[in-house]
């Protein structure tokens, strides 16, 4: 008799375990507390324009393939991608912006423009973060990390030697390059991962690679595309939905969950839970206090990656001066990565991201007008008021009038502001995160929360909470892992 599996949320992590315990042969039921599928990733529609509520970069397309490619397909049967030239603007001042060129030759000659001999560096930069990029994918990323000795092998700790756990990002890139422009744009990936580019493990250059050599790519339709995708995928193996159905109680009896209780009264029994929505939450306000793992104490110990304060804005009229993607680095980036990593309070000048998608792809506006997603990174659990977010929005509006010589204040004819209250309410998300949980040396691998409950024979976690970290790649890769160990722990 085929295995009953609940699943619960339909983030790019839940939507990967799904799929892949239904291919092999278990009975899956998907519970989604919001409306439509995707978690963070969701899309709304309002006045002609859609809007993707959360990630808008594709970066790592194989991690995408890979995934496909593990039920007979591939990415193109279900979008179209297209591969952005140039990746990206970064504005460094009124008249100063670097366009990031796709191509590595010319890639290479921007650098030089910038600081003579520094494309022989970047060359050496790049073999070193490629082979961080594949040794970790290869080694290190697909592995569940309950013990530190699944990476007791020789092959892991000589690769170990050269990812360069031990030394940080910023003495990595300030090694090969002296420009400060081009320390930013080395550096500025990792603003996401939870901690400043000094607390960084060197490992993460192979962002860099990801970034540089992979690609900045696009999924025709916003990236939307991608849950859609993987929602018709997961259709296709009997994987049944449940929407508008927030889980309120896992039951448990002695070692066994037994059933899995919803906001819609549903009452599902289950020989497998996976706990693909937030990872405190289930824990300690799903769960009863005997089955849960950790308590308070060892959350509020757990260093958090950004939250976000997020615009989403329809703009009559089309801008001259931007990319899809460009990123506004006008401002102390240093002092911004404090404000959010050390000392915690909200940005006195802040970096932000803005993103365009109408200039790739006019089916997400109407014709005549843009449609702008502005991106500020905050730490988490700030005190979050309206007055706070009209404060910042005027400063952003001031900013992109300043540098690019778009005023926009007057053509806005849609916006929704989105940030740490948001998070929480829509997502149960641990202090209003919006990425996770950080990628500190600390808690990387069998140092983050465990994937398989200790309490709980039948309870597995999913996400970015857990193995191997936040991000859509890393999401799908701990899809696959969980979905791995449940097979191999059932059988």
């Amino acid at each position: 008799m085929s295995p009953k599996v609940v699943v619960i949320g339909s983030g790019f992590a839940g939507l990967s375990a799904a799929c892949c315990l239904a291919k092999d042969g278990c009975s899956v039921t998907v519970l989604e507390k919001n409306a439509t599928p995707g978690g963070r990733a969701r899309q709304f529609e309002a006045d002609g324009f859609k809007f993707d509520m959360g990630p808008s970069w594709y970066w790592m397309p194989d991690v995408f393939e890979q995934f496909f490619n593990h039920f007979g397909k591939k990415t193109a049967d279900y979008y179209n991608l297209i591969r952005l030239d140039p990746s990206y603007r970064i504005y460094f001042g009124k008249d100063e912006e670097m366009d990031l060129p796709a191509n590595l030759e010319d890639l290479y000659s921007l650098f030089e423009s910038y600081e003579p001999g520094s494309s022989a560096h970047l060359k050496k930069f790049l073999a070193d973060a490629q082979y961080k990029y594949e040794a970790g994918m290869q080694e290190f990323v697909f592995k569940p990390a309950h013990s530190p000795l699944e990476y007791f092998h020789w092959k892991i700790m000589k690769a170990g030697l050269r990812l360069q756990l031990l030394k940080s990002l910023s003495s990595e890139v300030n090694a090969h390059f002296k420009d400060s422009r081009l320390i930013r744009l080395l550096e500025f990936p990792v603003l996401f991962l939870g901690a400043t580019p000094e607390k960084t493990p060197a490992m993460y250059s192979m962002m860099n690679y990801a970034d540089m050599v992979l690609g900045t790519w696009y999924p025709e339709g916003g990236m939307i595309q991608i849950v859609n995708a993987m929602v018709s995928l997961a259709k296709e193996l009997g994987v049944h939905f449940e929407f508008d159905a927030e889980v309120t109680k896992i039951e448990a009896e002695a070692r066994q969950v037994t059933h899995v209780i919803t906001s819609k009264g549903m009452k599902i029994e289950a020989d497998i839970v996976v706990g693909g929505a937030d990872y405190h939450h289930l824990e300690q306000k799903v769960l009863d206090k005997p089955f849960r793992q950790y308590d308070e104490a060892y959350w509020s110990s757990r260093v958090m990656a950004p939250s976000s304060l997020v615009f989403y804005l329809g703009i009559k009229g089309r801008m001259k001066d931007v990319l899809h993607h460009n990123l506004f680095f006008d401002a102390d980036f240093k002092i911004h990565s404090e404000e959010i990593y050390t000392s915690k309070k909200w940005p006195t000048d802040p970096l932000f991201y803005m993103s365009a998608p109408s200039m790739t792809d006019d089916s997400v506006a109407p014709d005549g007008h843009e449609n702008l997603f502005i991106l500020i990174p905050i730490a988490p659990d700030l005190e979050d008021t309206e007055a706070i977010r009209e404060h910042y929005f005027s400063r952003v509006l001031e900013r992109i009038k300043m540098i690019t010589g778009e005023d926009i204040q007057d053509r806005i004819v849609y916006k929704r502001s989105y940030c740490v209250k948001d998070f929480k309410a829509d997502y149960h998300s641990f202090q209003g995160n919006a990425y996770g949980l950080a990628n500190t040396l600390r808690q990387t691998a069998f140092m983050k929360p465990k994937m398989k409950s200790r309490k709980l024979d039948n309870l597995y976690f999913t996400g970015q909470l857990t193995v191997p970290g936040p991000g859509i790649p890393p999401a799908l890769i701990s899809g696959q892992i969980v979905a791995r160990e449940v097979m191999k722990n059932y059988a």
